[in-house]
């Protein structure tokens, strides 16, 4: 089974546009997204900054139009499953989060955004989505998080205590493969930047990734959880799960808040493939700029970034399955120039996206001798 995460920069800056560029087939870049994917060809798909619309028109437009069309002589591909569901960004909160002096704009949004649903997302499935025990959490309070990194002194207490967590949302959606049960928790926390001194979005990424970490913890981590429903809890002992998404956070390199990332890679119930490519390393020596002064290995880089002055190419982009499936290969699609598909990664313009494809295979006959 091979699972992908992509965050494919089809948002657009005007509500319904996405919707009205997918209605033909012949959008170019939305042909490109749809090669890259089709190269890829996963069985289960998490495209992030995939704008919403409630009757999830834009979600099965771009199924039906471009990834179920050859594009570049490429194997059409068939997802006869699609989740999306709404999101935080661009849903007006009527407070001034921002601490500006008025009200309204994106940054007043529960999550930056110009208009509902921008920066949404939507998983492709060739398995069925087990859909009556699908959770949501958009509307999870930050403040309901013990322990939680809200600014000081920052929001006023009326605020702090309306602020929800997630800036797009968290899914909980279980699929059913081969009579198994895998659930692909996703989500896409806000960039640890565009903020102040305060670092609330920094914070905020930080807790956005703490709540999977929580989730998947057990009872004593997670007894805190609200879903969109009322149902409270993580989720349970020896449940299979993928965590995927643009999580806007590297190891090592960039904004984020010291340990945000590590709080999935080094949780015991999660194992980290090490997704690589050979075009990651290739970007960062020729662009170099910060490149030259990062930490992490350039090979599982998955966004190219501004290099100058910062914060150059990052590991944003994650799937990590449980320690109870067994990971049979994984990898980053960026290939190097001259190898095939070169030409739909490009830079500035970007032809697809300035995100790369991460995807893993597993098998979900048992778990591994170890993490990698």
């Amino acid at each position: 089974m091979r699972f992908m995460t992509y965050n494919a920069s089809l948002n657009r800056g005007t509500e319904g546009q996405l919707q009205r560029d997918l209605a033909t087939p012949d959008n170019a870049q939305a042909r490109a997204v749809a090669e890259v994917i089709q190269r890829g060809a996963p069985d289960v798909l998490l495209v992030n900054e995939f704008d919403f619309d409630a009757g999830g028109r834009s979600a099965e437009l771009f199924r039906d139009n471009y990834l179920a069309v050859s594009q570049n002589g490429q194997d059409p591909l068939d997802y006869p499953y699609v989740y999306t569901a709404p999101v935080n960004t661009g849903v007006p909160s009527g407070l001034d989060l921002n601490q500006d002096g008025t009200v309204g704009g994106g940054d007043d949004a529960w999550g930056f955004g110009l208009f509902p649903g921008q920066y949404g997302m939507v998983l492709y499935s060739k398995h069925p989505v087990d859909t009556e025990r699908v959770r949501t959490f958009q509307q999870f309070r930050w403040a309901d998080m013990p322990g939680h990194l809200i600014p000081a002194d920052f929001y006023p207490e009326e605020q702090e205590g309306l602020l929800r967590l997630s800036s797009k949302s968290h899914w909980d959606v279980p699929l059913r493969i081969g009579g198994r049960t895998v659930h692909v928790l996703a989500s896409h926390p806000t960039p640890p930047s565009f903020d102040g001194p305060e670092d609330r979005n920094g914070r905020r990424n930080h807790d956005e990734i703490r709540f999977w970490a929580d989730y998947v913890g057990g009872p004593a981590a997670s007894s805190y959880v609200y879903d969109d429903e009322g149902r409270r809890g993580g989720l349970e002992a020896g449940a299979r799960f993928v965590v995927m998404g643009d999580q806007n956070a590297d190891p090592h390199d960039g904004d984020s808040w010291p340990g945000a990332i590590q709080q999935l890679l080094d949780h015991p119930r999660v194992q980290d493939p090490l997704p690589a490519s050979a075009g990651g390393p290739e970007a960062a020596a020729r662009q170099g700029g910060a490149n030259l002064s990062h930490v992490s290995d350039p090979a599982h880089d998955t966004a190219d970034f501004s290099d100058d002055p910062a914060p150059g190419n990052l590991r944003a982009d994650y799937v990590l399955p449980s320690e109870n499936l067994r990971v049979v290969d994984a990898g980053v699609w960026w290939p190097a120039p001259g190898e095939p598909g070169s030409e739909l990664t490009g830079e500035h313009p970007f032809p697809a996206s300035d995100h790369r494809p991460v995807w893993v295979d597993v098998a979900l006959g048992g778990g591994t001798a170890g993490r990698r």
